[in-house]
């Protein structure tokens, strides 16, 4: 369907030839000598016809000038597009304690934030169709990236993300709190949190449990991750065998809290001990059910306004250099002529 953005300015078309019919017109100058033959010159040379020429050339111009200024647009066919998808808040602890050593990685030791951040940024790939945002935190949580459907950026956000950017602390209830907030501007059956953590709540302003029961009321489902080894062999002095010792690294992680949670806002806790156990369970995040969302319709939209335009400028610098090219003409011949007469004179 073809129409104009600003049809209105149409009205402007004939405002040239107003100014030109009201305006008072200059009175000419009475001539010093008169030149008897000159309208017999100008007739011969064209004068009048390059006028008409030049009106005619300045009129197209100034209404090619007029449609372009009325944006034309061409609507294409309609098209409807219905997606299976949902909106999902991924929260990632990147406090001091995710740099544990304490996941293996093609069979040597890796920090828990590269083994999450392996993870998780797979899981993003796989959420075609779906908006993801990344919510960051420590002793503060950041909100990384809003919802969007572009999950490359949301994956390059994840990967560039280190370690002590928001601080040593764990502020769980926070990062819950800034989800809550955000997940509420969306419809109420799709409000998904995942939250991933290694310890317990350290910092903030808003207790986890406090921070559940908002979640509750607006309608949002969290689901928590536990991540950690429950056994880890620390070397002993200089790096040496003897010496050495078996601690638990996840003596800090609160699954009492991360369980109650989930139990308040419908949602399921999981543990994850090693890079299979946490791929196992966005694996099986991966197969929630997805809630239909309204079809939404569009019309692709293509601007022509630079058509007119184009034409307008080509026709403007047509107009501009007509004068210059007529001049050289009538140089060139003069000089011919001259060069005629003074052979024959010869």
């Amino acid at each position: 369907m073809f129409e104009f953005a600003w049809p209105w300015v149409f009205f402007l078309a004939p405002l040239p030839f107003l100014a030109r019919w009201l305006l008072p017109k200059d009175k000419p100058l009475s001539s010093a000598l008169k030149v008897p033959f000159y309208a017999d010159v100008s007739r011969r040379s064209g004068g009048e016809q390059r006028n008409y020429f030049s009106l005619l050339l300045l009129t197209l111009i100034w209404l090619l000038l007029i449609i372009a200024a009325a944006r034309p647009r061409w609507y294409g066919e309609p098209i409807t597009q219905t997606s299976s998808a949902r909106d999902l808040l991924v929260a990632v602890d990147i406090s001091g304690s995710m740099e544990t050593p304490d996941m293996m990685i093609g069979g040597r030791p890796a920090m828990r934030i590269n083994a999450v951040k392996q993870v998780v940024g797979s899981f993003v790939e796989r959420r075609q169709g779906d908006r993801l945002g990344l919510v960051l935190f420590g002793t503060r949580a950041y909100l990384q990236a809003p919802l969007t459907y572009d999950r490359e950026t949301v994956g390059t956000l994840l990967r560039e993300a280190q370690i002590g950017f928001a601080g040593q602390g764990t502020a769980i209830g926070d990062a819950i709190g800034l989800s809550v907030k955000r997940l509420t501007q969306r419809p109420a059956d799709q409000r998904v949190l995942i939250l991933l953590t290694d310890g317990a709540n350290t910092a903030g302003e808003v207790s986890p449990l406090k921070a559940a029961e908002l979640a509750q009321q607006a309608g949002i489902t969290v689901y928590t991750i536990g991540v950690g080894a429950e056994e880890m062999v620390q070397p002993g002095l200089l790096g040496s065998r003897y010496g050495s010792r078996r601690i638990n690294p996840s003596r800090d992680l609160d699954s009492k809290t991360l369980q109650a949670i989930a139990d308040e806002t419908g949602g399921r806790y999981f543990r994850a001990h090693n890079p299979k156990e946490l791929a196992d369970i966005y694996a099986e995040l991966d197969e929630l059910e997805p809630v239909e969302q309204e079809a939404e319709s569009y019309r692709p939209l293509k601007s022509l306004f630079i058509w007119p335009l184009s034409v307008a400028l080509l026709l403007a610098g047509t107009w501009a250099l007509f004068p210059l090219a007529t001049n050289m003409r009538q140089q060139q011949n003069g000089s011919n002529q001259r060069m005629t007469n003074g052979g024959q004179a010869r």
